[in-house]
């Protein structure tokens, strides 16, 4: 028989992996008795760990939430997975970085040296970048996720791209990341429409008493989300007819790029925005296909003159003319 400090490990490990256990499943496990199972459920019990037990035939049993944050165990994927993902955590939300650090300090100290080798790999051959931009504050971040989840209405100071502050009364209804960044999708109340917001931008962010009844954004949530993130808010939007079928242009072309729908089976219409006419040729090169401007924009000009600034620097001999000559 397993020795009773190391069984009492290997039940509170189990209790952690599943809602619920039979209780002669968790006895086979351990390869005991029930009445052995019973006295060891006490211990746990007595050690501060809630394991609620439940009537009926063979009984059962669940680890419940207690007083205070007890030790997790974890198989060798989860501990190398918790690392990796601590290490990602403080470029992906602001002001998660010392805890990150923090927790991976005491994650590196209980790894064997088996575990070490491999979760300490890729910090060890890591380097930061600079940050493309502001990050999400991590108390905004969850006041808004819970506002999501609990459907409750949600008041903060949005600051636009323009930098012009107002306070808005949404009806929050999802979280989207892309990137390193957050965006919320909710009903805008005084605006009565769908609005999208970047969660780096939102402030002051809290939830008021009043709830509501969840509803989607026309086409459903990840359409809106894809739409709004891609498009909605640049200030230069242009539609490009694209040589190839859907299935091979959505595999060269992000989704973040812009918005891929099927024209034919032999070409596509990519809807995109920047919000800078050089920002828009590029995404357009980034296609990398043959591409047909639509609807004559008015950023057309401009388009026109960065392709011949091209092709001059190239030393192409038949530049393309400067748009007005």
């Amino acid at each position: 028989m397993i020795p009773t400090s190391a069984r009492l490990l290997r039940l509170l490990s189990l209790l952690q992996q599943r809602q619920a256990w039979a209780g002669t499943e968790l006895a086979n496990r351990l390869e005991i008795d029930p009445r052995t199972l019973r006295r060891d459920v006490d211990k746990l019990r007595s050690l501060g760990y809630a394991v609620h037990a439940s009537a009926g035939h063979g009984g059962g049993y669940a680890l419940g939430s207690g007083p205070s944050m007890p030790p997790v165990l974890l198989d060798d994927d989860e501990a190398v997975t918790l690392s990796v993902a601590l290490h990602a955590a403080g470029g992906m939300v602001g002001n998660l970085e010392p805890a990150a650090r923090s927790l991976l300090q005491k994650l590196g100290q209980m790894l064997p040296t088996r575990l070490r080798d491999r979760a300490t790999a890729i910090q060890a051959v890591t380097i930061s970048l600079h940050e493309m931009g502001p990050l999400s504050d991590a108390a905004t971040l969850t006041a808004v996720a819970a506002a999501c989840r609990d459907h409750r209405r949600l008041r903060f100071e949005y600051s636009s791209h323009e930098g012009v502050v107002s306070r808005r009364t949404v009806e929050p209804c999802s979280l989207a990341r892309l990137g390193h960044r957050w965006y919320l999708v909710a009903w805008d109340v005084e605006r009565a429409d769908w609005r999208s917001f970047r969660v780096d931008r939102i402030r002051s962010a809290e939830a008021t008493g009043s709830t509501f009844e969840p509803s989607e954004p026309p086409g459903g949530i990840a359409a809106y989300i894809q739409q709004a993130i891609a498009i909605a808010p640049f200030e230069h939007r242009i539609r490009l007819r694209l040589s190839g079928s859907l299935g091979e242009l959505s595999l060269r072309i992000p989704s973040w790029c812009g918005v891929l729908e099927a024209e034919t089976t032999s070409t596509c219409i990519l809807t995109t925005g920047a919000d800078s006419t050089l920002g828009v040729a590029s995404l357009a090169i980034m296609a990398g296909v043959e591409a047909e401007l639509l609807d004559d924009p008015p950023i057309a000009a401009e388009l026109r003159d960065i392709a011949a600034r091209f092709a001059r620097a190239m030393g192409i001999a038949e530049a393309i003319p400067r748009s007005g000559n």
